[in-house]
């Protein structure tokens, strides 16, 4: 049994529509289990969230992309998983990322690769799309992987599209591929390596620090 959680921001409700699709896609392959949390307006997490991240095989990281990276509330979480990265307790798990904006580009990549450094951070395995670009004459936005995405999944939802008109359908599979990947890794990670629960600790100590 693979366990994937997919934990995001979503400001207006287009990255929602992504996360979900995402958990479509996870929960397409057997045996897995999906679990999504939405972090609210206040950078806020519910209750025990971000401790059973913990107990997750693989972490799928969703946010906007805003002035060229992810919303400050998905930047509170990244800095609450300090606990977490002092105990070393998200090592070895997957991690991957999506991201939306309103423009083609966006620099949407600056967001992956913020996901991606905290998931460095966290010692874990990083998952790409792993789809070919639609790159012909006839591609549109119906396509898989339109945008182009190999580092994480990438949506366009124009400025003035509602959360029902975008992200449109390639934007969607594409997602759906990038949560199916995912799970699929994460349940040969978990048959062939069991989770090693062992902290890094110094001196075999793991001490509690406040992070101001």
């Amino acid at each position: 049994m693979a366990k994937v959680a997919i934990v995001y921001f979503s400001g207006y409700g287009h990255t929602a529509v992504q996360a979900e699709a995402v958990r479509e896609g996870a929960e397409s392959v057997a045996d897995a289990v999906v679990s999504i949390h939405r972090i609210d307006e206040a950078g806020e997490l519910p209750f025990g969230a971000l401790e059973g991240l913990g107990q997750a095989d693989a972490v799928i990281y969703g946010s906007p992309t805003y002035m060229g990276g992810p919303a400050w509330q998905f930047k509170k979480f990244a800095d609450a998983s300090s606990k977490a990265w002092l105990r070393q307790g998200w090592k070895n798990k997957i991690a991957a990322g999506f991201t939306n904006s309103a423009s083609v580009n966006g620099d949407k990549f600056a967001t992956i690769a913020y996901f991606w450094t905290l998931s460095q951070q966290h010692g874990q395995i990083w998952i790409g799309t792993g789809v070919l670009p639609a790159n012909t004459k006839d591609s549109g936005p119906a396509d898989l992987n339109w945008t182009a995405g190999f580092a994480g999944a990438l949506a366009i939802s124009p400025a003035d599209a509602s959360p029902d008109e975008a992200p449109r359908s390639g934007d969607l599979e594409t997602a759906k591929h990038l949560g199916k990947r995912v799970a699929e890794f994460a349940a040969r990670l978990a048959m062939n390596h069991p989770a090693d629960t062992t902290a890094i600790r110094s001196g075999g100590v793991v001490t509690e620090t406040a992070f101001e």
